[in-house]
């Protein structure tokens, strides 16, 4: 993984020192909340409905066991003892002490940390395949990539306070674990027939209150010009993107506004320009970060098989690890959405036992997902009954990745002051309810939001949940049919909403019709694309 050069360094304990001057100013009423509010807001804190909320960067997901450990820690020595893991593979502390806060990152910066552009209207945290460098079907380690962007935007002058806030993802494989379509920019790295690398950009995707899926405006740009191109796309964004109006700010409607063609002309008019001005990076910097992320010392001769005597454990292998590009190896998934459980969160000694294990059993590493959940990549077949027999003593090993309990949710009413509705709790109530059968029923992925903002991503839910106000009365609408990976859709809106008990049950008359009406191996998103939404509103509304 990515290690900072003494100016990375330097330049993270300049902004602790900066923000540490900030807070001291704001605490002792030399500065005015609306002044300190744009200046916490590069630092990554919110003032949220109860207290302040610390969002912290973990780069295209990626952590070592120290880092991971030091958010156990920051989670018990500053917070109420535990962290929310995030749909962009940060992390964010709910609790936080304004007086504190510096502290809190001059802990992060001694483990290569912060919470830089975190917050506000820029480049956002860069995100990427949580199986990156272990996942088989990838063309290269994305990583680099993503990492290069992460130096290319953070601080750049032109792009610190653009209309809206801006999200990028990055992948090399064909199937997309990132959700890649639904980003302002996502580029898939790839090769062309001659076997030359590079990049396919798709621009205009996102969520929120106008969900659009981007599309590709240019199908291969040299993987040595990639920076320039995003460049050009985010020039244009940031020359005509509206700033009058925060609902029509994202590049999404300028996409549709000017049209693909039309957008996709100026970019390509940007790009000639700027290739005459020099600005990618030199091939050497690429070189050096990706040889920080050259493969672990992977074992040769290991064996490729495990016992599989113990049932659930057999389960959980079965539903929670995927391949491995090493023959002997296999990436784990650690749920962090029990029954009953908040999605996406981790108690301190939680965080702490998977920097023991990262360190113990997979080469020092940990990833985020945008699923909120956690990854070992790089664990020994002949290892994994010991590393769950851990997770299972800590309340980590659920058996539930991809199926209806491994449920995206947002914070909600319960702490986010723009929410309309309350997540939590019913993301509780479905996955308790639905356990029983979560096996039965298979791959099923649910998402909820509290509002529209959609930090649930429930419009790319095979089921989604929307929280929304009805005369102050909370009420929860469904929508079927949506999907975040390559075949990439929109799910639509059933009908009325529900309350909180009755969005439960429409939950389980929905697993009910699909059971009714598959075929074969189908999953829930296939029967739904096959017999249409009328079984389904029949059964919810009669």
């Amino acid at each position: 993984m990515y290690k900072y050069d003494t100016y990375d360094q330097a330049m993270v304990d300049a902004r602790v020192a900066e923000f540490r001057d900030q807070v001291h100013r704001r605490l002792e009423g030399h500065i005015t909340e609306d002044q300190f509010k744009p200046l916490r807001l590069m630092n990554g804190l919110y003032l949220q409905l109860h207290a302040y909320m610390l969002r912290v960067a973990v780069p295209y997901g990626t952590l070592s066991s120290a880092q991971m450990r030091m958010l156990g820690d920051i989670a018990d020595k500053y917070d109420r003892g535990y962290g929310h893991f995030t749909t962009r593979q940060n992390i964010q502390y709910n609790w936080i002490k304004l007086e504190e806060a510096p502290d809190i990152l001059a802990d992060l910066a001694t483990v290569e940390m912060h919470a830089i552009q975190t917050s506000g209207n820029c480049i956002r945290n860069t995100t990427s395949d949580q199986y990156a460098g272990a996942a088989a079907d990838e063309v290269v380690d994305p990583r680099p990539y993503a990492e290069l962007i992460r130096q290319w935007s953070t601080f750049h002058p032109e792009f610190n306070f653009l209309p809206r806030k801006f999200k990028m993802a990055v992948i090399a494989s064909e199937t997309d674990r990132a959700a890649m379509r639904l980003h302002d920019i996502g580029i898939r790295i790839l090769r062309n027939a001659a076997g030359a690398l590079g990049a396919a950009f798709y621009v205009g995707g996102g969520m929120g209150r106008t969900p659009m899926i981007a599309p590709c405006i240019r199908d291969f740009v040299p993987i040595d010009q990639m920076i320039t191109y995003s460049e050009a796309c985010l020039r244009v964004y940031n020359r005509y993107g509206r700033r009058d109006n925060k609902y029509k700010a994202r590049i999404k409607i300028l996409v549709h506004e000017l049209g693909k063609d039309e957008y996709t002309r100026q970019v390509e008019a940007e790009f000639a320009h700027l290739l005459t001005q020099n600005i990618e990076p030199p091939g050497a910097e690429l070189e050096r970060i990706a040889a920080m992320f050259a493969d672990p010392p992977f074992e040769a001769g290991v064996p490729d098989s495990f016992e599989r005597s113990d049932p659930a454990f057999a389960l959980w292998a079965d539903t929670n690890c995927l391949p491995h590009k090493r023959p002997g190896y296999i990436a784990v998934t650690i749920s962090l959405k029990p029954a009953g459980g908040i999605p996406g969160d981790a108690s301190a000694d939680q965080i702490r036992l998977m920097a023991d294990l990262a360190r113990d059993y997979s080469f020092d590493e940990l990833r985020v997902t945008h699923a909120q959940n956690i990854v070992l990549p790089h664990v020994r077949k002949a290892d994994l009954y010991a590393v769950w027999q851990r997770l299972e003593a800590a309340g980590l090993g659920t058996a539930n990745l991809d199926r209806i309990g491994d449920i995206i949710a947002c914070p909600g009413l319960d702490y986010c002051s723009l929410a309309n509705a309350r997540s939590i709790p019913v993301a509780q109530k479905i996955s308790q309810r639905l356990a029983p059968r979560e096996q039965e029923i298979g791959e099923l992925k649910l998402k909820i939001s509290g509002c529209i903002n959609a930090c649930g991503h429930h419009h790319a839910g095979h089921i989604g949940i929307l929280g929304v106000d009805r005369k102050g009365v909370e009420n929860y609408q469904l929508s079927l049919g949506g999907c975040e990976g390559a075949d990439t859709s929109l799910g639509q809106i059933t009908g009325p909403g529900f309350d909180e008990d009755g969005i439960v049950d429409a939950v389980e008359k929905a697993t009910q019709v699909y059971l009714a009406n598959k075929q074969g191996s189908e999953r829930f998103l296939d029967t739904y694309r096959r017999v249409g939404m009328a079984p389904f509103k029949e059964a919810l509304y009669g």
